[in-house]
């Protein structure tokens, strides 16, 4: 491969393109934005003049030069741009679905909830983001791509968004009041766009939002987010200081979700997950939820126990999705795809992925039981917590190779012909996933060893009921892999205490 396409190709993050900013050149946008013109062109049979994109982008300050020369880009296709300005991905998830809008794709331009320096693109189709040998083939096309300028539309993607998002809320609370929401309390992590935006939308279905956290200054405008230590502390402040019924915070661009309960507790992850799954369940057990495959063994069996089954897929937002839609294909009942990191898709909103509905379905569901004298997170009250857990990220030594890492699972694997004691999960789909029976347990600690979607790293993930259980398969692990020259173990190594 030449060195040009492989300082293309080295963009690519997964299912999306990211890099620091000052890699994300006007001239390489611009390359970008026509390649996905006439890529989208050929695979719908059609001409690009024929092709409408809409472009949005979250508020990290590169994104307004980069999202005008995308459209350049796009507009040197002869394809229309409707420039949606500062939007949320779901608006643009939605803008391409025909209920809802007349655009043939979008772009998002973000970088979800990384670094504010580094930026990228998530493009979109009626079949959702991209696949990453999709994405390998518009890096590569983007190459050669020559850009004039043409007419940029101005579309309210949000608005329209929004609309469509409260339909949803009223067919969900069976209320087609004009402010159903009346009677809620949420506290919202407001300071993005995306946030700011959904307290509009709050206010408007009724809900009382005072207490929510506005930005102080320009550079707090990408604060805040659901891995975000500082913004979940003041949310939970919020709620107790407010007596909310609950807070939610939102990644930059609105793909994802957190919800901090009426008590202060966080409700993300394997909480996040297993409350939904409960919601869904409790209206029509007998459904499959597809899952990332680093989920505790506690929801499994909360979802088992819910009447409902669990289906560990790959990390990554459109692995799950597909997956899911994979699976309906074939006819089995699967209602939702969901990530650990809140990435979720419902059926019923069109496998988007969309934090926004998630939170709003949560509201709803809150609204309704609250009418009831019930509370909503005490769905979860059953779910069975590791007592120890842990997420170790280990770096490639060698960041150019993409195979890296599969030693260290081959290793594994063959080691397990070796050992009854290392059990290999019946859904381990991503990497190798290991299962131990501890002091006379069953299936009461894993870890799971995979390589990132975005980064050159491979992930650890372990748990344990057993306490000192996650040291003792760690140490274990560490003793069979501790001669890898593919990856730095030194996390690891400090993790068992082998100074």
């Amino acid at each position: 491969m030449d060195s040009d396409s492989a300082r293309w190709l080295k963009l690519r993050s997964g299912s999306e393109i990211r890099g620091p900013q000052q890699q994300l050149t006007d001239e390489r946008a611009e390359k970008l934005g026509y390649a996905f013109a006439c890529w989208l062109a050929e695979r719908r049979g059609t001409t690009p003049d024929a092709i409408v994109l809409a472009v949005g982008r979250d508020p990290r300050p590169s994104g307004a030069r980069i999202k005008a020369a995308l459209a350049r880009g796009i507009t040197a296709a002869d394809s229309d741009v409707l420039d949606c300005g500062l939007c949320s991905a779901p608006a643009l998830f939605k803008a391409v679905q025909p209920d809802c809008g007349n655009a043939d794709g979008a772009v998002m331009v973000t970088a979800s909830a990384a670094d504010p320096n580094l930026n990228g693109f998530r493009f979109i189709t009626a079949d959702g983001g991209l696949k990453d040998g999709d994405v390998n083939t518009l890096l590569l096309r983007a190459r050669d791509a020559e850009v004039p300028e043409r007419l940029v539309v101005r579309h309210d993607a949000d608005g329209i968004y929004y609309d469509a998002l409260r339909s949803a809320a009223a067919r969900c609370l069976e209320d087609d009041a004009l402010k159903p929401l009346l009677g809620m309390r949420v506290i919202v992590d407001a300071r993005t766009s995306v946030g700011e935006g959904y307290v509009h939308f709050l206010d408007s279905m009724g809900v009382e939002t005072e207490g929510s956290l506005y930005p102080v200054g320009i550079e707090d405008g990408i604060a805040g987010g659901p891995d975000d230590p500082d913004a979940i502390d003041a949310v939970t402040r919020a709620v107790r200081a407010n007596r909310a019924d609950l807070g939610v915070l939102f990644n930059a661009d609105g793909s994802r979700a957190a919800i901090v309960d009426d008590g202060g507790r966080l409700i993300s992850q394997n909480r996040l997950i297993a409350l939904a799954a409960a919601m869904l369940l409790d209206v029509k057990p007998g459904a499959t939820f597809v899952t990332d495959s680093v989920t505790s063994s506690g929801l499994s069996a909360f979802i088992a126990e819910w009447g409902g089954i669990h289906y560990r897929f790959k990390r990554g937002y459109r692995n799950v999705i597909e997956e899911a839609v994979r699976l309906n294909a074939e006819g089995i009942d699967c209602p939702l795809a969901i990530e650990t990191s809140g990435h979720a898709a419902f059926r019923e909103n069109g496998f988007l992925d969309d934090g926004l509905y998630l939170a709003t379905r949560v509201i709803c569901e809150a609204l309704n039981r609250k009418r009831e004298g019930q509370n909503v997170f005490r769905l979860i009250d059953d779910l069975r917590e590791p007592v120890e857990s842990v997420e170790l990220r280990l770096p490639a030594l060698d960041v150019e190779d993409p195979a890296t890492g599969q030693e260290v699972v081959e290793v594994v694997l063959s080691y397990t012909l070796d050992d009854p004691r290392w059990q290999v999960a019946p859904d381990s789909r991503e990497g190798v996933r290991i299962t131990f029976n501890l002091d006379g347990g069953v299936n009461n600690a894993w870890f799971q060893l995979r390589m990132s979607v975005h980064d050159p790293v491979m992930v650890l993930n372990a748990e344990s009921d057993v306490p000192g259980g996650v040291r003792r398969i760690l140490g274990a692990l560490y003793a069979l892999i501790q001669d890898s020259q593919t990856l730095d173990l030194e996390k690891l190594k400090a993790a068992v205490g082998r100074e």
